[in-house]
């Protein structure tokens, strides 16, 4: 293992899960950004641009089957012939209305999700992002960023809020402007850790990143004074290397969180609302109007808010549409599968008919 791909997060593991691609002679490099013009990796001489090619891009069915930032690749000069499997993965269902996955980030050990404490603050949104960090596989941390912005009062309710509906996840409060409460930051996070920044434009994920890093890293751009959100001052997904060795991959902020997960993915991040539904009179109660239901007690004594039970149960639908729906891989491989039955039955009927049947 070479010392330059040991600081990309290159381990034991990933020399061992790499051995196939090795006996190809692909040479193993990470995704660090991507853009219009291809995807640019780092291996252990170099960076460069590479493209997709070969089986890869033959086999690649959907968007998530392509590489993403952080990926681990095999390389054959410029072109990616392999992706090596991802240990977890940030994806949240793609804007607009089609039903499409979009990979935030590949391999990520900690999904940091930023809010800032101005008139973004929005905990229905917060909600969202922990449910897509838990069902990346990887931690998520809270950051509550711009504190002084806020009054000292005003911090500890919204640190109250958070910790309640996204209870077991860290929580940090912080300045990176005034450089406030960034020691308590890097104690969550580890050298070769990669870690995944989300939120809002104008959250101020650069602003920290680059007073972690110690140099300005990422373009900043000063809040409309109108709304207090932010320009998109990052605009590619991009892996930094930070002096104390670890990982950050920044993305354009996000306006939309549309969720890509399970049932069981919105269960275990509504987990008060399960422990809740356990109580209930009937094992079947559907939380509406059954007699010595716990859930709608719960609401109507104020210890479960009507907004969190609201967002829960639109998680629900949004899940079981995705359920329905059904899945988007199995969906291309059927279109492609009957793409190639029509090529055969034209080429069939060509050459019985001629090409001016």
């Amino acid at each position: 293992m070479t010392e330059s791909l040991a600081t990309l997060g290159w381990d034991d593991d990933w020399e061992r899960a790499f051995a196939p691609e090795l006996a190809r002679g692909l040479e193993p490099g990470r995704v660090i950004a991507q853009h219009r013009g291809g995807w640019v990796t780092r291996t252990a001489t170099d960076d460069r641009v590479a493209s997709v090619g070969g089986r890869l891009r033959f086999d690649s069915l959907v968007p998530s089957d392509l590489p993403a930032v952080g990926d681990w690749v095999g390389l054959s000069g410029t072109q990616i012939q392999a992706i090596v499997p991802r240990r977890q993965t940030l994806i949240r269902r793609a804007a607009g209305p089609k039903v499409a996955e979009q990979v935030l980030g590949a391999n990520v050990d900690h999904v940091v999700i930023v809010m800032s404490l101005n008139r973004d603050f929005n905990v229905r949104r917060l909600e969202r992002y922990v449910l897509l960090a838990w069902e990346s596989g990887a931690a998520p941390l809270i950051v509550l960023s711009k504190i002084d912005l806020a009054t000292d009062d005003e911090v500890a309710a919204n640190l109250a809020e958070v910790e309640r509906v996204a209870p077991g996840v860290p929580v940090v409060a912080l300045s990176a402007r005034a450089g406030v409460g960034l020691e308590a930051f890097r104690a969550h996070l580890a050298p070769g850790r990669t870690v995944v920044f989300v939120g809002s434009s104008g959250a101020g994920k650069s602003t920290l990143i680059n007073s972690l890093a110690g140099e300005e890293l990422i373009v900043t751009a000063e809040i409309r004074a109108d709304d207090d959100r932010g320009r998109h001052t990052t605009t590619i997904r991009q892996l930094h290397v930070l002096p104390d060795g670890w990982l950050l991959l920044d993305t354009p902020g996000i306006r939309e969180v549309g969720i890509w997960a399970t049932a069981d993915d919105v269960e275990r991040a509504f987990g008060d609302i399960l422990d809740l539904a356990d109580q209930c009179k009937f094992r079947d109660c559907r939380h509406e109007n059954e007699p010595g239901c716990a859930v709608q007690a719960a609401v109507a004594d104020g210890r479960l808010p009507q907004a969190r039970f609201d967002l829960h149960r639109k998680l629900e639908r949004e899940s079981a549409h995705l359920a329905r729906k059904g899945d988007p891989r199995a969906q291309a491989a059927e279109k492609a599968r009957w793409r190639t039955i029509q090529k055969s039955v034209n080429d069939q009927m060509a050459r019985k008919y001629g090409d001016d049947r």
